[in-house]
């Protein structure tokens, strides 16, 4: 069992209401968000949610525990929104803008979402779908509102502007709450890659338990009230959340927005502008922005901490980022369940290849098949118990049950291997590893040898039926140069691989694609490349 217990974890704070309030206090006039070349410093942060906040109590029938979700982007009204909603002690749902209508009717009607706070562009989505949820208020925004209130499509909706909102709750009176670090904060989705997305319960203990966690392994690399940190993962995901919207906040950080990180010219445009400390991605991310002239031509000089999370690392592109900003990437892992993070490599004692080790006050236990405990150097199931583990998945017992071992530890469903140094590494998904000829192959372990290949932008494995060993492995591929015979690189490209490993992991099939399906995180989607198959 691996468990970091260098000392007790201890929180600071109440509630994540003391955490907002007292921060704002302390940090005052200095900036806390910047969005779209607008800056809201921590005074104004506290005073638009609570605002906010004030409307909500005395304009609505909303009451402490009731949920509201919100579907935005990276913009300053979510941070707003959120505050404030927790400030009158609704439980948050965050909403991924990119749903479909399907999507958001579960997502409502699963968590009982009373209030929705919803980018103006997705208004018509949502007057298809209202009428099937228990929604009741619509609040409605325009990213550059808070700039200069904008018109917003007419629809069906009784919708009221976030604008109007603060207007008239700056004239209400606001009261304040008291949560304790029981009480509910979040139900935060799971990404429904086995299925429907459940609800994972995080309170407030839950949230600032980990906030305390990562900022004790990366506390190295923080400058209080002087960080700028760029926040180009989507806020309404749990790892975005966690670090902008409570640790970096926390820390008296100023968070950079980015409300669509698919857009790089328009990215490195905004990194330009600030001599950014930190910055948070994936394989996907960090590969585009490296390829780009304009990004490698920025100063890099100020960066003291880049953190990987979401999908797995690559080799190829934690080289890359090092290579371009001189800054080593520490990787983690996490999950919604567990607010998210559970293991984190330390700025300057990065183990390429590895998700660090467990954060402080955090079990970890590799099981094998019969929930026993593997010995070290064999690859089990990945357990999880600590402060920043989930109360279980809203509405749903028999799923918790599920998910939990007897003595209380979390199932992630992910296979890792543990090194006598206390390192962890995941081999992969339960779910995702192929069997060929009875032998175990992991597909990132595949991933990672072709993404080395020089000619390979991006590639993902999958599982295939084969008559003759069961399962085969196929790799899609996206290629650097698309001019070359295509037969020519498949050679190439195996004689790359059989370099590097066993007969039976090797590619039995290659395909070429110009893109790979992604998620709106970046994640590429090896289950519709199955499903393709």
């Amino acid at each position: 069992m691996a468990y970091d217990q260098d000392s007790q974890l201890k929180l600071n704070y109440s509630s994540l209401v003391d955490l907002i309030e007292k921060t704002s206090l302390r940090y005052g006039d200095k900036p806390a968000y910047v969005c779209l070349g607008k800056t809201s410093s921590f005074n104004e942060i506290e005073r638009d949610s609570r605002y906010f906040s004030a409307y909500l109590q005395n304009e609505t029938a909303l009451k402490p525990g009731d949920r509201i979700a919100i579907q935005l982007p990276n913009i300053t009204q979510f941070v707003i929104a959120a505050y404030g909603a927790i400030r009158a002690g609704l439980i948050l749902v965050n909403t991924n803008p990119l749903y479909t209508e399907r999507e958001l009717i579960h997502q409502f009607n699963d968590s009982g979402a009373k209030a929705l706070v919803v980018l103006s562009d997705l208004l018509p989505t949502l007057a298809k779908v209202i009428d099937s949820t228990q929604i009741e208020l619509v609040i409605s925004t325009h990213p550059l509102d808070l700039i200069a209130p904008q018109v917003q499509p007419k629809t069906r909706l009784k919708n009221i502007e976030f604008c109007q909102i603060l207007k008239q709750g700056a004239e209400l009176s606001f009261t304040r709450i008291a949560p304790t670090l029981a009480t509910l904060s979040a139900l935060q989705y799971t990404g429904g890659t086995t299925g429907l997305s459940k609800g994972a319960m995080l309170t407030h203990g839950n949230m600032l338990a980990n906030a305390a966690q990562v900022k004790s392994r990366i506390g190295s690399v923080i400058t209080e009230g002087e960080d700028i940190f760029v926040a180009p993962l989507p806020i309404y995901h749990i790892y975005a959340f966690m670090v902008n919207l409570v640790l970096y906040f926390e820390c008296g950080g100023c968070s950079v927005l980015i409300p669509n990180p698919r857009d790089i010219s328009g990215l490195i445009k905004t990194l330009a502008k600030y001599p950014f400390t930190g910055f948070a991605g994936l394989n996907t991310l960090f590969v585009a922005l490296c390829h780009q002239p304009e990004f490698t031509a920025l100063n890099f000089s100020h960066l003291k901490i880049t953190i990987s999370g979401g999908t797995a690392l690559t080799a190829a592109a934690a080289n890359i980022w090092q290579k371009t900003t001189g800054n080593m990437i520490s990787e983690g892992y996490g999950l919604s369940e567990t607010s998210p993070v559970v293991s984190l490599n330390a700025p300057g004692y990065q183990k390429l290849g590895t998700i660090g080790k467990p954060v402080i006050g955090t079990e970890v236990k590799l099981l094998d098949e019969n929930n026993l405990e593997v010995p070290l150097g064999i690859a089990g199931e990945l357990t999880v118990r600590g402060p920043q583990v989930m109360q279980g998945y809203w509405n749903n017992p028999q799923e918790t049950t599920n998910a939990m071992t007897a003595d209380g530890f979390f199932k992630t469903g992910d296979i890792a291997i543990a090194t006598e140094e206390g390192f962890h590494q995941i081999i992969d998904r339960k779910k995702d590893m192929i069997i060929v000829s009875g032998f175990n192959v992991y597909p990132n372990e595949v991933e990672n040898v072709l993404a080395s290949h020089p000619n390979v932008i991006e590639c993902a494995v999958v599982g295939i039926k084969d008559e003759h060993s069961g399962e085969a492995v196929k790799a899609f591929i996206v290629l650097k140069d698309n001019g070359v015979d295509q037969e020519q690189q498949k050679s190439d490209i195996l004689l790359y691989c059989r370099k590097q490993l066993t007969a039976y992991k090797l590619p039995k099939v290659i395909e070429f694609k110009s893109q790979l399906p992604k998620s709106t995180v970046g994640k590429i989607l090896r289950r519709e490349l199955k499903d393709h198959v």
